[in-house]
């Protein structure tokens, strides 16, 4: 009875044995398992962060790059317009402003403008001519003399303490005026002479640049 006894309780002990290795192998089995999910979707993330900074730095590169040719391009252009304007000014200034210099010079286009101011043929038109302080003594003397051989028109002559050379001319009835400075000689030339200037000065050098274009 007593062998029958510890055979039940011995079968009962190895069954409580393996019925709780069994359990402990499922939750170790179970607690891998949710490691391993945990591991997975923590290398998902992972993965999805440095993809997410890769793609980010990879835009803030191409952005930056975007930004520094914008303002090299913008850098360049200013320097060319300010060469270009140097180059111009030198060019053009100082000739203009020797011509405007010579009283002779501008006593001509005076006459010529006045000996030419026929808007319609056979009507007289009076006419109102602004000159500098420094200037009008010599010339009003000259227009007193050689305006009135040339043809009988009323001229007006006033000065302009804002004119420093040239003139400006117009009708009496102050509709408008004409100017001849100076300034207005060198920025009308300027708009002729500003692009070639910068055409002579930079598209050779800008053509021999270009890929496949040999270097000197």
């Amino acid at each position: 009875m007593t062998d029958r006894i510890e055979e039940i309780t011995q079968k009962i002990y190895n069954e409580g044995i393996i019925k709780a290795k069994d359990d402990a192998d499922q939750l170790i089995a179970e607690a891998k398992e949710k490691a391993d999910a945990i591991i997975q979707s923590a290398k998902r993330t992972q993965e999805e962060i440095i993809r997410e900074a890769q793609k980010q730095a990879s835009e803030d590169k191409k952005r930056t790059e975007a930004e520094l040719q914008l303002a090299a391009r913008q850098f360049i252009s200013h320097l060319k317009q300010q060469i270009t304007q140097l180059i111009t000014n030198a060019q053009i200034n100082s000739p203009v402003n020797e011509a405007f210099n010579d009283s002779d010079f501008i006593k001509k286009i005076i006459l010529t403008l006045i000996e030419k101011w026929d808007p319609k043929a056979g009507k007289s038109i009076d006419l109102h001519l602004l000159l500098p302080s420094d200037d009008q003594k010599e010339l009003t003397a000259f227009l007193q003399k050689k305006a009135t051989e040339a043809m009988n028109k009323g001229i007006e002559i006033s000065t302009d303490p804002k004119l420093k050379s040239g003139f400006r001319i117009g009708p009496k009835d102050g509709s408008y005026l004409i100017s001849f400075t100076a300034q207005d000689f060198a920025n009308y030339f300027k708009q002729y002479v500003t692009d070639g200037t910068k055409k002579l000065l930079f598209d050779a050098v800008e053509t021999a640049l270009e890929p496949g274009k040999p270097h000197r």
